[in-house]
């Protein structure tokens, strides 16, 4: 359009240029650069390129038209005013941590929970635009949905859902059914809106810090009752096997009781005397029966 202008400019300014007689000899050249212009003008509006992952939103006097330019070069109404909209996947974060997310600073959701308590969550979504929902979605929204409709709506439905689970649950066992919760919730109002929900993930969730306190001093519990149990567990087995050691003790003198007579005690005695007289020391063997005792000096 500037190069139409500067045409148009040229063309008029040619004509003024005619009444001096100096420049009467350029004003040829200067209508023939003129038009040059406006026609070089009229085909960089008429000729369109859209870049891969974009689509082109077509305008006329401000009215949005129904039908989009896909990716690739277009010949168009050089009146036309194209919006070009990006139909990648975006992904939107809103995190407590400074200039993580789209929003300088802290940008977390803080929700009030089942039981009363605030937990903040940081999220991120992940969308894109519906192709042939983006006419509509210009012509409602604007090209800032982000802002109206990615944001805001997300922020709400986790603020609508929290309230069904308790702060511990939401953090440990629900995280993954709050999750999904959130995303069916989402991705109908997505749809109205010409958006499409491809996934939504709560990347953290922070508990306040009594309920932190609460959950490590359980958790030290849990593990001191964990650590008696194998400690208790231990002394039982150790007091079985003594047992067991005891009983087999016992058993040992019953059966020696009961299964030695006399005879075969003092058969047992002459053989160790008899082992000990074949050594080669010295030595002195007492043998005897009752209250005469013999005694033998075997030393050389």
């Amino acid at each position: 359009m500037i190069l139409v202008v500067l045409g148009v400019v040229a063309f008029i300014a040619s004509y003024a240029l005619k009444r001096h007689i100096e420049f009467v000899r350029f004003v040829k050249t200067i209508r023939s650069f003129a038009i040059l212009l406006v026609i070089a003008g009229i085909l960089s509006k008429c000729i369109v390129q859209i870049n891969p992952g974009q689509i082109g939103v077509k305008t006329l006097f401000g009215k949005v038209q129904n039908d989009v330019l896909a990716s690739g070069l277009h010949f168009v109404n050089p009146l036309l005013e194209i919006r070009r909209l990006d139909i990648k996947t975006q992904n939107y974060t809103m995190s407590g941590i400074h200039d993580e997310g789209e929003k300088a600073g802290d940008d977390a959701i803080r929700v009030l929970t089942a039981d009363g308590l605030e937990v903040t969550i940081d999220l991120t979504v992940l969308y894109k635009l519906l192709p042939s929902e983006a006419p509509k979605l210009v012509r409602e929204t604007g090209e800032d949905y982000t802002d109206k409709i990615v944001r805001p709506l997300t922020r709400t439905k986790i603020r609508d859902n929290s309230v069904y689970y308790e702060a511990v649950a939401l953090y440990s066992t629900k995280r993954d059914e709050f999750q999904q919760r959130i995303f069916k919730s989402i991705e109908d109002d997505f749809k109205k809106r010409g958006l499409i929900l491809e996934q939504l993930l709560v990347r953290n969730i922070t508990l306040p810090q009594s309920v932190k306190v609460t959950i490590e001093q359980k958790i030290n519990a849990e593990q001191d009752a964990q650590k008696m149990q194998f400690v208790l567990l231990k002394e039982k087995q150790e007091a079985e096997r003594k047992r067991v050691e005891a009983q087999g003790i016992a058993d040992y003198q019953r059966i020696i009781n009961t299964g030695l007579t006399d005879q075969q005690l003092q058969y047992e005695q002459i053989k160790a005397y008899l082992e000990l007289a074949k050594s080669p020391n010295s030595k002195v063997i007492v043998m005897g029966k009752g209250n005469t005792p013999v005694i033998l000096d075997t030393k050389n």
